[in-house]
């Protein structure tokens, strides 16, 4: 999962662009880049760790110009290291060109293995790369042909921002798998992973970039090109509204916020509980425990004080550090906690490391009684689309039964929110693509049926 960012037509591009990636802090956290592209040419600057860290005056006094892109990674392909940072920018025939790229493509090895032996020389190992290969041996004429060309070969999930001078070319899988919207600034263009990036930049929202949709946006004008080859359905990623995203965003008209006390309130009618209070796990989950408060009648607390100077426990790239990241990343409220019969309420059980010492922590400050609940079913099948869920083995859900889970845990209930359940929440909308609960690809995994390694991890 990473975070895209592009500005085009405004000035101060790249200022504008590091501070969309500062609303996208959450989708990634292991390193950050802009590219500017200005008359005298393109800009660039990466760095590992947070965009913060990354990024500072003297900096982005560097990256003029009016068109400018961005791009905040967590790996789910080709693995750590600053060499497989974006933006990539590379020499091109007809400009120089600019990418980057939210998601997974589930073809790409097959695709690289194919270039390798036609003579391609790779300067990473990340799945984005193999794009811009497509489309730099392209045998079409125009840029845009050339576009169509490459991304048409494409599988799996992918939501790309291009530059070639400073047009700026937007695209987005026919599945629609990861989010993208559109927004205008200045008589300018902002195109982002998510919503809340447009607000911080006070940027009009005009609307989600459609599935399979290929923009161009150049001198003030957006223009709509050939879309994508269609496919059986739309299948954005659900676990975006239940985990990813910031509760301040909408998602293909959805707020995020809303959906997850919708998911919070039927988990409450599935799983009621009797306690005292009910807290979530901060920060996700907490509409989620909002919801399942409105529909319980049991009092919301704040049993769980969470240190926002700690990464995103879920995302971090080794088990070890998510281990010891769980104590200095959550403080219990003993206050709250002591003698009652509490309600915790999760947005999702992965591995369940984190949440069994999450457990133990409640258990120390003086609980009478832990009943978990998680607004998401059990997590029991890898994410092949740009989700850490990398193989069954890791997944609790895939291992263990339910009441198996409740012994890991330790705790008195265990309740997770039914599939159908989910999707009821969410009947106005959708649909969603829900693989890692039911098994469901709507995408064809080329690559894994190829025997081809699982590209899926960090």
């Amino acid at each position: 999962m990473c975070g895209i960012v592009a500005v085009s037509g405004v000035d101060h591009a790249a200022e504008l662009t590091f501070l969309g990636l500062y609303a996208l802090q959450h989708r990634g956290q292991e390193a950050g880049g802009i590219c500017a592209i200005s008359s005298d040419g393109p800009r660039l600057h990466k760095a590992a760790g947070m965009i913060s860290e990354a990024f500072d005056d003297e900096v982005l006094s560097r990256l003029p110009g009016r068109t400018a892109l961005g791009h905040v990674r967590y790996s789910t392909a080709g693995g750590a290291g600053l060499e497989n940072a974006q933006p990539l920018l590379v020499r091109y025939h007809l400009g120089d060109l600019a990418l980057v790229h939210n998601g997974n493509i589930t073809n790409a090895q097959l695709l690289r293995q194919e270039m390798v032996r036609e003579g391609a020389l790779f300067q990473s190992t990340i799945d984005s790369e193999v794009i811009v290969h497509l489309i730099a041996r392209s045998r079409e004429e125009t840029v845009e042909a050339q576009l169509a060309d490459a991304l048409g070969r494409l599988e799996g999930a992918f939501s790309v921002l291009i530059t070639v001078g400073d047009t700026l070319y937007v695209a987005r899988d026919p599945w629609g798998f990861r989010p993208l919207v559109l927004g205008t600034k200045d008589g300018g263009h902002v195109v982002a992973s998510e919503t809340c990036a447009l607000d911080l930049l006070k940027a009009k929202y005009i609307r989600d970039v459609e599935p399979g949709e290929v923009l161009r946006i150049r001198g003030g004008e957006v223009t709509s090109l050939n879309h994508l080859t269609p496919v059986r359905r739309h299948a954005a990623c659900v676990f975006e509204l239940i985990y990813f995203a910031r509760p301040d965003s909408r998602l293909g008209g959805v707020s995020v916020d809303r959906a997850r006390r919708a998911f919070g309130r039927q988990l409450a009618r599935e799983h009621p509980a009797d306690a005292d209070c009910v807290f979530s796990v901060p920060d996700s989950s907490n509409s989620a425990a909002l919801g399942f408060s409105e529909a319980s009648g049991i009092p919301l607390e704040l049993g769980l004080i969470r240190n926002h100077y700690v990464g995103r426990t879920f995302i971090h790239p080794t088990q070890a550090e998510r281990d010891f990241r769980v104590r200095i990343k959550y403080n219990p409220v003993r206050e709250v906690i002591e003698g009652k019969r509490v309600v915790v309420v999760d947005d999702s059980l992965v591995r369940g490391t984190t949440s069994r010492g999450l457990v133990a922590l409640i258990r120390e400050a003086g609980a009478k009684e832990v009943h978990f609940r998680i607004s998401s079913p059990p997590v029991r099948f890898p994410c092949y689309y740009g989700i850490d869920m990398p193989t069954r083995e890791e997944l609790i859900g895939a291992q263990l039964t339910i009441e198996d889970i409740r012994n890991h845990l330790q705790v008195d209930s265990l309740g997770y929110l039914s599939l159908e359940g989910m999707h009821e929440a969410l009947r106005e909308h959708g649909p969603f693509c829900d693989a890692c609960f039911s098994g469901e690809y709507v995408a064809p995994l080329t690559d894994i049926a190829s025997g081809f390694p699982a590209n899926t991890h960090c």
